[in-house]
């Protein structure tokens, strides 16, 4: 048996992806307040990832957080700081996904459109196949929408090896973040190992991202 939760967590994996359920979906009793795996996952909110279900995990086992695109913002790091130096995690796991919505939008682009610009409200529009209705106002928050960098592609569009590089990008930045952040310790006696992946949401299999590599220009 690896010790490590991750590659259990993958091995889990392999067996969603060919039908099995190993999640067990039922009310474990009392829990510690501590996650019994020791692991932190950042994932997408997006509604075709059930994390527990492809990792195997069961209630009380990893701390889960969630947001668009699987980002790991500012309020992504002050979870995963508490998590580790509090609540004694040893291992971040980072999933991006294809199809992400992520991919079909710009930060300027949308905040184009929601204050008001006729053309980035048609652009939008055409992306995701519903009607885009601007709110006409300026906002100073959030100050990011953390879209993906690179050419941008439909709504939902089918995965291309394009498509996977620039997942592959973002996965990348946010283990740059973690791996070179103070408060995350990677080496000595407290070090917490990062791993980033891309979940494949045709096909429920994920792939691990190297690391370090290509993070994408502006």
């Amino acid at each position: 048996m690896t010790d490590s939760i991750i590659d259990q967590c993958l091995e889990y994996n392999r067996r969603y992806a060919a039908g099995e359920a190993p999640h067990v979906a039922a009310y474990p009793g009392k829990q510690p307040i501590r996650p019994a795996r020791q692991l932190a996952v950042v994932a997408c909110m997006d509604a075709r990832l059930d994390v527990e279900d492809l990792l195997g995990l069961q209630t009380g086992e990893a701390h889960i957080i969630r947001n668009a695109g699987g980002v790991v913002t500012e309020d992504a790091l002050r979870s995963l700081v508490i998590s580790h130096h509090l609540l004694d995690t040893r291992e971040i796991m980072l999933i991006h996904h294809t199809r992400c919505g992520m991919l079909a939008f710009t930060d300027d682009l949308l905040r184009a459109g929601l204050e008001g610009d006729a053309g980035a409200e048609k652009l939008l529009g055409d992306a995701t196949g519903r009607k885009f209705t601007s709110c006409g106002a300026a906002a100073s928050s959030p100050s990011a929408f953390h879209a993906f960098r690179g050419e941008l592609e439909p709504l939902d569009a089918p995965p291309s090896e394009q498509s996977r590089e620039r997942l592959r990008w973002d996965v990348r930045r946010g283990m740059s973040v973690l791996c070179n952040h103070p408060w995350v310790p990677t080496e000595g006696p407290d070090a917490v190992s990062v791993r980033g992946f891309v979940y494949d949401v045709d096909s429920g299999a994920l792939e691990e991202v190297s690391y370090p590599g290509a993070m994408g220009g502006p």
